[in-house]
């Protein structure tokens, strides 16, 4: 794998017995910890989010072989199933946090499982875990108007600042849906980088606000974690989610077209 293309790995939910709801993009405890092993045992080193994307944006060095481990939205297992796996063998990984799904003050009600209080998310914060972004309600950022749109990232940033200490850096796009627009306001709300999905290995001139990420689901197996985090098999992997995804891009386009279409019709 050339040095210029870095797994970026994207978990969701680690738990032995999910929410219906998050069952396919979850991951058993124990399918977790033999996938730990695999990056340990072939030499990985991760990184964070904001580690990564400072590399590439002003020429720094990278591990001989980065890997990035992301959790999405902000559920419970993350602390009780996955860190103590990452501290057994001195991993980092970059959790993008839901704020309004956290359990807590801000709590929304939207949650799809078992969530994160914030002292757990203060708790991997020290553990050496970088906290990003991920929207206070979990919506489609492409189908927002522009106050929406902005609301869901500056109540997002303002809140992991107020309760870590430290505005976030890095940001995650829910369902991995960004276009042209909602990238630019990621990075004038103060985002550094941004990390979508696309199942292809992450290079650096894919930009700062569109890294791609391999998703990690319940069906798969060791065998094939170990493949294609070592850039073999990727397309054959997950050429039928890069068809769906195409599909449904211009399926989400057309939507927003008409939508504007109807608001500026007289």
């Amino acid at each position: 794998m050339s040095s210029q293309a870095v797994p970026i790995l994207m978990y969701h939910a680690v738990a032995h017995a999910p929410a219906p709801a998050t069952h396919e993009l979850s991951v058993s405890p124990q399918a977790f910890a033999e996938q730990m092993e695999v990056l340990a045992a072939g030499g990985f080193t991760p990184v964070t989010t904001a580690r990564l994307a400072a590399a590439w944006r002003e020429s720094r060095p990278l591990p001989p072989k980065p890997v990035l481990i992301t959790f999405d939205d902000g559920y419970e297992g993350v602390h009780g199933h996955a860190l103590p796996v990452l501290a057994r063998h001195g991993f980092t990984a970059t959790v993008f946090v839901t704020t309004g799904w956290l359990r807590g003050p801000y709590d929304t009600g939207g949650a799809l499982d078992t969530m994160l209080d914030w002292q757990q998310v203060k708790s991997l914060g020290h553990a050496g875990l970088e906290i990003g972004g991920h929207t206070h309600t979990h919506p489609q950022l492409d189908q927002l108007g522009a106050a929406a749109l902005r609301f869901e990232l500056l109540r997002c940033r303002e809140i992991i600042g107020d309760e870590t200490g430290t505005r976030p850096a890095s940001f995650a796009y829910p369902y991995g849906y960004s276009d042209a627009a909602v990238r630019r306001e990621v990075r004038a709300t103060g985002f550094g980088q941004g990390l979508a999905v696309g199942n292809h290995l992450a290079r650096r001139r894919q930009g700062p606000y569109a890294l791609q990420r391999l998703t990690v689901r319940r069906r798969t197996t060791t065998e094939e974690f170990a493949r294609y985090v070592e850039g073999h098999g990727v397309a054959r992997t997950f050429a039928k989610d890069r068809a769906l995804t195409k599909g449904y891009a211009l399926v989400r386009r057309t939507r927003k077209l008409r939508r504007k279409a109807g608001l500026t019709r007289v």
